[in-house]
């Protein structure tokens, strides 16, 4: 019944798109919600912290998938054209504890590690049946600024001082940039269009603290400090007022 229920509201929706009037290109005020999955383990930048701490403290990477929320405005430039400049920001704490090591009493050794970004893009994206069709396929690349922070707090073991257990608190932030690619389809109805769209970001940042416990290199390199990979891929929804 769901089913059928949903397959009619689709068609009244296609429907109702099929006797739009064509919209002139208009600007765009566009909000999104969505989903962002960090890289993977095995295509992580070398160095990466994350992916050091997976080899004494247990986690996945994908823990540090979270949500996002976000807008931006989108600018036409002639029919199949628009530039674009948008925010977003997710924040994401995984909660860790070590591997093979418990305190004393046996309990386990519990810390938090917390990712936050705010990327600022600035996009140049291609409509191929332009702007003023009421299905809108498009797809585009530009750059993006990721400014981030990233945090280890909690309980930690020193190794050099008789497994010594002690509670502190490990922060580095900065700003990088790097290249983001899009794409996505969006439907649009007089001054409202809505959508789906799909964007990748690249970027990775050095870690200037001395995060503990964190062997990031190879033996003979461990003198490099260890880097955190800002990379992965968002899964928007996206709601536009035009005007």
């Amino acid at each position: 019944m769901l089913q059928k229920t949903l397959t009619h509201a689709g068609l009244v929706f296609l429907a109702t798109l099929a006797c739009a009037q064509p919209a002139r290109a208009q600007q765009t005020l566009n909000f999104t919600v969505g989903f962002f999955a960090p890289t993977g383990e095995d295509a992580r930048v070398a160095g990466d912290i994350i992916n050091a701490d997976r080899t004494f403290l247990f986690f996945d990477v994908d823990d540090f998938g979270s949500a996002t929320v976000g807008g931006e405005w989108l600018l036409p430039i002639g029919k199949y054209i628009e530039a674009g400049a948008g925010v977003s920001y997710s924040r994401q704490t995984v909660t860790s504890v070590y591997e093979e090591f418990v305190d004393s009493d046996g309990t386990e050794i519990v810390q938090d590690l917390r990712l936050r970004m705010t990327p600022i893009a600035f996009t140049v994206r291609v409509l191929p049946l332009g702007q003023s069709f009421p299905v809108q396929p498009y797809f585009g690349a530009g750059l993006a600024l990721i400014n981030w922070r990233y945090s280890e707090t909690g309980e930690f073991v020193d190794f050099g001082a008789g497994r010594e257990i002690f509670y502190d608190s490990y922060a580095a932030s900065g700003t990088e940039s790097g290249p983001v690619m899009l794409g996505g389809v969006r439907f649009a109805v007089g001054h409202v269009s809505a959508g789906g769209e799909v964007r990748y970001q690249k970027a990775d940042a050095e870690l200037n603290e001395d995060f503990p416990g964190a062997l990031c290199w190879p033996p003979g390199l461990q003198d490099q400090p260890c880097r955190i990979d800002l990379g992965g891929w968002t899964y928007n929804f996206t709601v536009g007022l035009r005007f």
